[in-house]
């Protein structure tokens, strides 16, 4: 469902990524982990179709970005960590914005709309303007637009990031829906951007660890705990790749 192969994204004489390559199955949920600057918004960017790589190649559901960028776009579903949503603007206006952004038929952009509402949670709040709502529920809206056109394809950056436990629990069970099978649908693909480790452990299947613009880890969660704690070989890997890499990589890494 999404392959990357090399991807390299160099500014200047910085390389922030550098020969990044991996794959994800179809109905997979995984844990992009990584320090600050790393790499990983810039992988999803790339995979997005929102930043261009230096090198490499990367489809989404059999769609080159770069090809075919338009088609790759719509097969995938994308949270930034920042939702971009328009506060002045009442919920389901914006969602309803949104569809034709993302070429969804006129005829079916009403139903979008709806099953978009109903999957997040929003009924009660589709006529409030979203400048009034929570962070929590602003958040929603941001899950919202990015299932509205329905991909198989979601990649979410910290989705959870500056909510209460309340609502983070909330939007864990929310992500975990709609990653889940449901009746007359497939699975969807989501690649879960974090630094919230237990958010990885409830859930995601396999994990991914980048760092200096490497990919240091790429296991399933089950095969990771054996070796220990999913913080410790978080730590261990990270500091690992840290010392390993010379000044110059780690430089890179930090940028």
């Amino acid at each position: 469902m999404i392959e990357a192969r090399g991807l390299t994204k160099r500014y200047g004489e910085l390389t922030a990524l550098d020969g990044v390559t991996f794959s994800v199955e179809p109905g997979e949920v995984v844990g992009f982990l990584g320090p600050n600057g790393a790499g990983k918004t810039t992988t999803m960017r790339i995979l997005t179709g929102f930043l261009p790589a230096s090198d490499g190649s990367a489809s989404i559901a059999g769609h080159d970005i770069f090809s075919a960028p338009i088609e790759a776009r719509r097969a995938v579903g994308y949270l930034p960590e920042s939702p971009p949503v328009y506060p002045e603007m009442v919920v389901q206006s914006y969602l309803h914005y949104v569809t034709k952004i993302k070429d969804v038929p006129r005829a079916e952009r009403a139903a979008s709309v709806d099953r978009a509402l109903e999957r997040c949670g929003l009924g009660d709040v589709r006529r409030r303007v979203i400048g009034t709502l929570s962070k929590g529920y602003r958040q929603r809206v941001g899950l919202a637009q990015a299932i509205v056109h329905d991909p198989p394809v979601l990649i979410l950056d910290e989705p959870t990031v500056g909510l209460d436990p309340i609502q983070i629990r909330e939007i864990r069970n929310l992500v975990s829906t709609l990653a889940s099978e449901r009746p007359g649908e497939s699975a969807r693909t989501v690649i879960l951007s974090t630094h919230i480790l237990p958010e990885v452990e409830a859930l995601c299947q396999r994990v991914m660890i980048i760092n200096g613009g490497r990919k240091v880890v790429d296991s399933p969660l089950e095969e990771l705990r054996a070796g220990g704690s999913l913080e410790e070989i978080f730590t261990r890997e990270t500091a690992r790749d840290t010392t390993d890499a010379g000044s110059d990589e780690t430089a890179e890494g930090a940028a």
